[in-house]
C-alpha cells in the first residue's frame, strides 16, 4: 500500500507505513527525547514549547492518516496540506519578525490559491476563485491565532510605557510642587536677612534657623523623589541567593544564618553594603583560601548594630589583596562601611580567615553613591 504525500506542492507516492512513521512518530519521538535527554537549556525550552510541539505532531499525524489508504484525492490532499501549514504559519505570525511573518503569510496564501486553481483545471473562474478563497481560510485562521497574542503583547508593552511616562510626570510635579516651594522659601528668607543684617543681627540668626529647617525639608523631598527613581537595592534576600550560587558553582559548602531583628534593623543602604561585603568576601575565598571546604556567613543584631561575619576554613599564604581601582576591593568597602558609621576588619587564625563588618542602625550618614548615582549631602 502506498500513500501520496506532498513535497513542495508536488504529490509523491511513498509507502504509507513509511510516510506515517516519518510524519507522525518522528516529531513526537524527537519531542520526548528532547524533554528528557537533551541539553539543559534545550530541555527548558522544550518544556515551555511542549504544547506547540504536541500540536505540530498532531497535525502531522492527521495529515498522514488522511492519505494512509493509498489513494490521491485533491480535497484530502489540500486538507492534509492545511494541517501542516496552519501550525507553521501560526508560529510564524506569533514569533517571527513582523515583516518576515507578513511576507511569509502572503506567500503561503498565494501558494494555496494557485495550488487550488491548478488542481481544478475544468472549473469556471468563479468556482476556482471560490475554492481558492475557501482554502485560504486556514491561513487566515493561522494569522488570527498567531497574531492576536502578539497584538496583546504590543498593547501591554505600550501600556507599561505609558505608565512609566505618567510616573515620570508625577515625579516632575512632585519636584516642582514641593522642592521648588521650599527653595523659594529659602531665597525669601535669605533676602530678608540681607536687608536687616546691619540693623537687627538677631533677626538674621532667626532667618538662618528658618533657612536650615526649610533646607532640610527640601532635602527630605529630594531623597524621597530620587529614591523613587533608583532601582531596588540588593538586600538580605539577594545575599541568600548569592550564597546559594556560590555553593552551587564553587564546590565549597556555604551556610548563612540571619539572626532575629536583622531584617527590620537594616536600612536599604546598609543592606546594600552587606551584599557588597559578602560578595567581596566570597571572591577572596575563591582567590586566596586554598583548600577551603566551608564558608559560614552570619548576620546578628544586638540592638545597636548589625554584625556581619564571614569565616572560611581555608589556608591562605597572604592576606587578600586590596583592589581599589575597581571600587569593590576591601579598601574601598572599608571606606564605604566607615562612611556609614561602621567598621570592617579581617583577621587570620589557625582555622582560616574571618571578615567582620559592623554597621550601626541607623547609619550615621548615607554611604557614598555608586557611579552615576546622585548623592544628597545633608548638614545639621
Amino acid at each position: 500500500m502506498t500513500g501520496a504525500f506532498l513535497v513542495l506542492g508536488v504529490p509523491v507516492p511513498v509507502p504509507a507505513s513509511v510516510g506515517t512513521l516519518v510524519l507522525a512518530v518522528l516529531p513526537a519521538g524527537a519531542t520526548v527525547l528532547t524533554l528528557f535527554a537533551g541539553p539543559a537549556r534545550v530541555r527548558r525550552w522544550a518544556r515551555r514549547a511542549a504544547g506547540r510541539l504536541a500540536g505540530l505532531s498532531g497535525a502531522t499525524l492527521l495529515s498522514a492518516l488522511l492519505t494512509l489508504d493509498g489513494t490521491y484525492d485533491e480535497s484530502r490532499a489540500l486538507f492534509a496540506g492545511a494541517c501542516l501549514l496552519v501550525p507553521v504559519q501560526a508560529a510564524a505570525y506569533r514569533w517571527a519578525p513582523r515583516v518576515e511573518a507578513l511576507a511569509g503569510g502572503a506567500v503561503a496564501a498565494a501558494s494555496t490559491a494557485l495550488w487550488t486553481v491548478a488542481l481544478l483545471p475544468d472549473a469556471s473562474f468563479f468556482e476556482a476563485a471560490g475554492m481558492a478563497a475557501f482554502w485560504c481560510l486556514p491561513s487566515a485562521g493561522a494569522a488570527a491565532v498567531g497574531g492576536y497574542p502578539r497584538l496583546t503583547e504590543r498593547r501591554r508593552a505600550h501600556a507599561v510605557r505609558e505608565a512609566e511616562r505618567a510616573e515620570q510626570l508625577r515625579l516632575a510635579h512632585d519636584l516642582h510642587d514641593f522642592v521648588a516651594h521650599d527653595i523659594s522659601g529659602i531665597v525669601a528668607q535669605a533676602q530678608a536677612a540681607r536687608f536687616v543684617a546691619d540693623r537687627n543681627p538677631a533677626a538674621v540668626v532667626a532667618a538662618l534657623e528658618r533657612i536650615e529647617r526649610v533646607g532640610l525639608a527640601a532635602l527630605t523631598s529630594l531623597d524621597r523623589t530620587v529614591g523613587a527613581l533608583r532601582e531596588p537595592l540588593p538586600g538580605t534576600t539577594e545575599v541568600v541567593e548569592l550564597i546559594s550560587r556560590f555553593e552551587t558553582e564553587g564546590g565549597v559548602r556555604a551556610r548563612i544564618g540571619i539572626g532575629e531583628g536583622v531584617e527590620g534593623a537594616l536600612s536599604r543602604e546598609a543592606a546594600a553594603i552587606v551584599h557588597r561585603v559578602v560578595t567581596e568576601a566570597l571572591t577572596n575565598v575563591r582567590r586566596h583560601a586554598t583548600g577551603a571546604t566551608r564558608v559560614d556567613v552570619r548576620l546578628a543584631f544586638d540592638g545597636r548594630a548589625v554584625r556581619l561575619t564571614v569565616a572560611d576554613d581555608g589556608a591562605s599564604a597572604s592576606p587578600p589583596t586590596p583592589r581599589e581601582r575597581g571600587g569593590t576591593g576591601l579598601v574601598a568597602l572599608s571606606e564605604r562601611v566607615r562612611a556609614a558609621g561602621g567598621d570592617l576588619r579581617t583577621t587570620a587564625g589557625p582555622d582560616g580567615w574571618t571578615l567582620t563588618a559592623t554597621l550601626p542602625t541607623p547609619p550615621v550618614s548615607p554611604p557614598p553613591a555608586g557611579p552615576g548615582e546622585p548623592t544628597l549631602e545633608r548638614t545639621t
